[in-house]
């Protein structure tokens, strides 16, 4: 769960961000195009794949970002887990499926995307949000989330992680 460039070609220059994008929920129609927009990142390891049935089936944990010409550029998706028998208070997320493509990387779409996650994370009264990335989680340490163990993190979330990926957990706390 990155938004580094999936490939080693020179960046392009960011596309600015207009008027007309449009942060949104995403929708089950949307399924093909989030599987389109994630697949340099599932070439390059940033990304497991997933097939198109699943982004279909979870479509309602994702928020797009939409271009003036209707093409999706960019999405994030907010899992919640219900709060634990053991004393949590509050559900705890986990963001998935962080991705911007190429031509918007670096123009302030992925912070843009993280920071209405975040709103809805508070709107679901979600008390701490968990990710793993391959990268270097530069834009999640921008916005408030530490290396974090395991021990907290949602457990069904946990064990689904392959330990050869060698992803590095972050938290923060809402």
């Amino acid at each position: 769960m990155n938004t580094a460039t999936p490939s080693t070609a020179p960046p392009l220059p960011p596309a600015p961000l207009t008027a007309t994008s449009v942060v949104r929920p995403a929708r089950s129609e949307d399924a093909a195009a989030l599987a389109d927009l994630s697949q340099p990142f599932v070439h390059s390891g940033a990304l497991r794949p997933r097939p198109v049935s699943l982004y279909a089936a979870h479509a309602a944990d994702f928020l797009v970002a939409e271009g003036p010409d209707g093409t999706l550029e960019g999405c994030l998706a907010l899992r919640v887990h219900a709060a634990d028998a053991e004393g949590s208070r509050h559900p705890a997320g986990v963001l998935y499926n962080f991705c911007v493509a190429r031509h918007r990387q670096g123009s302030g779409l992925g912070g843009r995307l993280l920071r209405a996650v975040l709103a809805r994370a508070r709107a679901q009264s979600v008390g701490s949000l968990f990710t793993a990335t391959v990268g270097s989680g530069s834009l999640f340490l921008r916005h408030g989330f530490a290396p974090a163990g395991l021990r907290l993190a949602p457990p069904a979330w946990a064990t689904s992680l392959d330990p050869r990926r060698n992803a590095r957990v972050l938290a923060r706390t809402l």
